[in-house]
């Protein structure tokens, strides 16, 4: 077995893992073991179809334990952030996002876990909450990471985990279908894309089931923990990632 195939199996799954549990992530954890054999210009695509996939089944699966109240303002800010992220792709290297992202996930995600009695930010509505749908739409359309600012924004509104998931899950499905659709009209989608999709399926399958059924034992407090140590641990690999192959 080849080193990238390897690589392919064990960063699926991880990043599927994660996001089953989480609901999010899996952009980051993909990204972060793909790039060692993938260049950002096809692991982008490979992310976006893998996931998008997974999303589908997962949101299923989830369907009526989740709350979709909060959804909307994200979704339609998205929708305007994804063409933006995916014309970027073509002109600006990630590597400088990369690090920028890295450090910042790494300081609130530290910070938060210390901090606990830290207020939530209870202003600006729907109409902020919008704005940050789009700026998950162009990292979305830029590297298929349209999860973590919305999932970071979540915990910071102090929503429960069904709120924030019924955020985050529905709308890195959406991103992950817009961002493929742009990139394949744009003729930026490797030919290579529809097989290393076979071979990552089997396991984001395995690890996105594993990780909804680690979700049903976490209750609030430890979900939030979850969350955090995911974001510190995505900025991390994020840091550590090199340019890609």
């Amino acid at each position: 077995m080849s080193p990238e195939i390897i690589l392919l199996l064990v960063g699926a799954f991880a990043a599927a893992f994660v996001s089953g549990t989480a609901g999010f992530g899996d952009a980051l954890i993909a990204s972060a073991v793909w790039l060692h054999v993938l260049a950002p210009a096809e692991t982008v695509p490979l992310v976006v179809s893998c996931f998008f996939v997974m999303h589908i089944f997962m949101l299923a699966s989830m369907w009526r334990r989740l709350s979709f109240k909060y959804l909307w303002p994200f979704l339609v800010g998205g929708t305007i952030g994804v063409p933006l992220g995916t014309e970027l792709l073509r002109i600006v290297e990630p590597d400088t996002f990369k690090r920028v992202a890295g450090i910042g996930l790494m300081i609130y995600g530290a910070v938060m876990l210390w901090a606990t009695a830290l207020p939530h930010i209870t202003r600006g509505g729907r109409p902020l909450d919008g704005a940050v749908g789009m700026v998950g739409g162009v990292l979305g359309g830029f590297a298929g990471l349209s999860g973590f600012v919305p999932g970071v924004w979540c915990t910071q509104r102090g929503w429960s985990r069904a709120e924030a998931r019924g955020v985050t899950q529905p709308l890195i499905l959406t991103m992950h279908g817009m961002a493929f659709g742009w990139l394949a009209v744009g003729g930026m989608v490797p030919p290579e894309t529809g097989t290393r999709f076979l071979i990552a399926m089997p396991a984001i399958a395995i690890g996105a089931w594993l990780g909804v059924k680690l979700y049903g034992y976490f209750n609030e407090v430890r979900f939030r923990q979850c969350v955090l140590t995911v974001l510190f641990i995505a900025g991390a690999i994020l840091l550590l990632t090199p340019g890609g192959a």
